[in-house]
């Protein structure tokens, strides 16, 4: 437990450096590169913060198949109809609604949702994707950077949102949402 706190405590700090600071300090604090692409930085940053923030909020919801979306945790269908909670892209939907910024329900339409970013370029909020069935086109499974280390996810049935490792197998990619769009 006491690693989970570390854990909140970093992607918290980070949120408040990058959210709550003026334009001015996000140069200094490092949450984006300087030059004439800096204020559309920022406001990514900004959103993306505000979306892990909403994530890091519902540390220990449930797992649940088919559960959750921009209105917070549901019951989920099929084999998640009685339990309350979120399933991946659930949780992921609810994150950036939060930020005010729609990316779609299932993972097929998050993948879609932005720009693919160099998992180099990995900044809080972003979502990282997991293709774990060789068999079935796009990835199964979304999660939201902490950082280039970290994700906050609802991992499977049986679990809860939860920190982990970004370096897992099935490492497909990594989506930064475009504000203002659902469908780039």
């Amino acid at each position: 437990m006491n690693g989970l706190l570390r854990l909140l405590a970093i992607a918290l700090a980070h949120i408040s450096v990058c959210v709550f600071h003026s334009f001015p300090a996000y140069g200094a604090a490092g949450c984006h590169p300087h030059g004439c692409r800096a204020q559309a930085v920022a406001v990514r940053s900004a959103a993306g913060s505000i979306a892990l923030r909403a994530a890091v909020e519902m540390i220990g919801v449930p797992y649940t198949w088919g559960g959750g979306g921009p209105g917070g945790p549901g019951f989920g269908i099929g084999k998640g109809a009685k339990t309350w909670g979120f399933d991946c892209s659930g949780l992921t939907e609810y994150a950036w609604a939060r930020a005010g910024v729609a990316i779609g329900t299932t993972t097929y339409e998050q993948w879609r949702s932005g720009i693919r970013i160099a998992r180099e370029e990995i900044q809080p909020g972003d979502l990282v994707f997991y293709d774990s069935d060789a068999d079935t086109p796009g990835p199964e499974h979304v999660a939201l950077a902490v950082d280039g280390t970290q994700i906050v996810h609802a991992p499977f049935s049986g679990e809860s949102v939860r920190f982990d490792a970004l370096e897992r197998p099935h490492f497909l990619g990594v989506v930064r949402p475009s504000p203002g769009r659902s469908d780039a």
